[in-house]
């Protein structure tokens, strides 16, 4: 039986993706990149924006046109739109399975079940916000360590799961009522599954977690946080990077985080640190616990301990009773973090959050718009500027594989152009054999662009 699967969302769900294709491929199934071939469309979603649910709506829309012709085609939905809607996705004609994130341990038999009975088949957990039990902790246990395996997409790197689920409650935030309360994997679960993946050439880990700097674990009377796991995984023989996201801004072990990250050439200079506004009046009404001076101050502590750090930012434009001023001092906030990059989105309600319930989506579309075109020019500009220190510079990076314009070359020889990533996640492209894909390679900067750096191999 032919799999294709489609993800939506983070990077958290790419893992799961990449969790749940191993499974199903130890179960016998095979994956396939297209839908005719296919017969099981397993769709993997994203609830965090209303944009990317109604991506998946309108492809429900485009398989039950399909399922006209195929009528034996099984449709799974798996995880956060699974998880928020429930039965109510089950009710369209597409789909025969809907299962949350906590559940996809199950999606193996799900389908099979689904295509031996061509019954609809719902596995959700029921109360959300309730602690998760300690066999279904111990069962998300067994199938991430079982089937973490590297990024297909990307040779020698690979997405480790240092938590799940969040205990923050931002109130335009979906994840909490989808993805449940904060639970820590144990340390020495996730060092083994490093080692595991170091065995087989992994070369990089991103330890993920919606806020994975706020990891703690206590066991055999000691306490771990972020630091001792980072400590740890660089002693892995094998493993060259290492990289976490997404963090929170906190000074809970915030130190011991940077310390880490000065003493130890694994552990990658860049941290990404959403601030979401810069009006200490939008971030309360967030229910962020820190005001703008304060997250600049821990920018410059971060700086001070790691002066060649890169960091990278989010921001949420448009929240309901934003102002002009207030949108004026997160542009003022913007200049001063001095980001690499920042990752900019309008706000949009999702049901069940407390901005939904509470707040009126008070600022028009175009405002929103034009807010989003400002911010990107000011990040465009501050971009530039720190792109182009690295000009005649020396770096060291890993490559990823082939760029989209692998045709062009530059450098008089027959090879592709290929891309790859610094430890401050520069993307830089160059030319040179295809065979270094997965390997570090040395290069040289010879010319800069706000979002890519162009070098030629050394």
């Amino acid at each position: 039986m032919k799999v294709c699967l489609q993800t939506y969302g983070c990077q958290m769900n790419k893992l799961d993706s990449a969790l749940v294709s191993s499974a199903l491929t130890d179960a016998g199934f095979s994956l396939t990149q297209s839908v005719k071939e296919a017969d099981v469309i397993l769709i993997n979603t994203c609830s965090v924006r209303e944009h990317a649910e109604q991506r998946v709506i309108s492809q429900l829309g485009h398989l039950k046109h399909i399922k006209k012709n195929k009528p034996n085609l099984v449709v799974a939905v798996i995880g956060c739109m699974a998880q928020r809607l429930g039965n109510k996705l089950l009710e369209h004609e597409a789909v025969n399975i809907v299962c949350g994130p906590t559940q996809i341990p199950q999606i193996a038999d799900l389908l099979k079940q689904a295509l031996e009975k061509n019954e609809k088949r719902l596995a959700v957990t029921e109360k959300i916000l309730q602690k998760t039990s300690e066999s279904q902790n111990q069962t998300l246990e067994t199938f991430e360590s079982t089937y973490g395996v590297e990024d297909k997409q990307i040779p020698s790197q690979a997405f480790v799961r240092a938590m799940r689920g969040c205990n923050n409650f931002c109130t335009y935030c979906i994840v909490p009522y989808v993805r449940g309360p904060e639970v820590c994997r144990p340390p020495e679960v996730i060092i083994e599954q490093i080692k595991k993946l170091a065995s087989e050439g992994i070369k990089q880990v991103t330890l993920l977690g919606q806020t994975v700097n706020s990891y703690k674990y206590k066991k055999d009377g000691r306490s771990w946080c972020l630091a001792d796991l980072l400590d740890a995984a660089a002693g892995v023989e094998g493993i060259e990077w290492l990289r976490f996201v997404t963090s929170y801004p906190s000074e809970e072990f915030f130190d011991d985080i940077m310390q880490v990250m000065a003493a130890s050439p694994k552990v990658c200079n860049y941290l990404h640190l959403p601030a979401q506004s810069g009006s200490d009046k939008i971030l309360r009404a967030m229910n962020r616990h820190y005001t703008a001076a304060w997250y600049l101050e821990l920018l410059d502590k971060a700086r001070a301990i790691v002066p060649d750090i890169a960091i990278a930012g989010d921001f949420i434009v448009g929240f309901p009773g934003e102002t002009e001023e207030d949108f004026q001092a997160t542009v003022d906030l913007l200049k001063k973090a001095r980001y690499r990059n920042s990752f900019i989105f309008k706000y949009s309600p999702r049901p069940g959050t407390t901005a939904d319930k509470k707040l009126q989506d008070t600022v028009p579309a175009d405002i929103k718009q034009k807010r989003i075109a400002t911010l990107l020019e000011v990040q465009e500009e501050m971009s530039g500027q720190l792109s182009r220190d690295y000009l005649g510079k020396q770096v060291k990076v890993l490559v990823e594989g082939l760029s989209k314009k692998s045709h062009i070359n530059t450098a008089g020889d027959n090879n592709p152009q290929l891309v790859g990533r610094t430890d401050t996640d520069y993307i830089v492209v160059f030319n040179g054999p295809a065979s270094l894909t997965g390997h570090f390679a040395k290069v040289k900067i010879t010319k800069t662009s706000p979002l890519t750096l162009f070098a030629e191999l050394l």
